[in-house]
């Protein structure tokens, strides 16, 4: 697959089709977040696949009733943990472990995208609520819930400033 164009191509998917993801195709989602680098290769993450849709209706009104969540069938939620970041002190704990996230996750998406699945990345939610609806010991912190499904509706393409106005090239 054309990396560029899959980056270029891939959609925040919230329309998806009532139908179950094989098995085989969420241990590659698995094998994407686990190979994504990491801060001194710490690994300070954890991801939980929720597949239980009771759950994920729970996950969705945790996301200030964002019901799309809880339509897909299979809901990710993305975990930093502060017990293997800590290594780094505060700037472990508050950026590393985050951007150690959304690294795995933005290689999930791209593999799902890949495999003719779509998915979004939601990042508003009601933190404490995520963390009892799952369980979670104290060092995770849930950053990212993100819906993974195939897409009953692919959005258009929104718009990206240019270039010019993102990229500062220094000579």
């Amino acid at each position: 697959m054309d990396i560029l164009r899959a980056v270029k191509e891939r959609r925040s998917v919230r329309d998806f089709q009532r139908r179950n993801i094989p098995e085989e195709l969420i241990e590659k989602l698995m094998e994407a977040l686990i190979w994504a680098p990491s801060a001194g290769n710490l690994q300070a993450r954890k991801f939980y696949f929720v597949k239980d849709e009771k759950t994920r209706k729970r996950l969705a009104a945790a996301a200030l009733n964002q019901n799309f969540i809880g339509e897909a069938p299979l809901v990710i939620v993305g975990c930093t943990d502060s017990r293997i970041s800590f290594k780094y002190g505060e700037r472990g704990v508050h950026l590393y472990s985050i951007q150690d996230v959304a690294l795995s996750i933005m290689g999930m998406m791209l593999v799902a995208y890949e495999n003719g699945l779509g998915s979004a990345w939601v990042g508003a939610f009601r933190e404490e609520e995520v963390v009892k609806i799952l369980g979670m010991p104290k060092h995770l912190r849930p950053v990212a819930i993100v819906p993974v499904g195939y897409p009953s509706r692919i959005p258009n393409p929104p718009p990206r400033v240019s270039k010019k106005e993102a990229v500062e090239v220094i000579k």
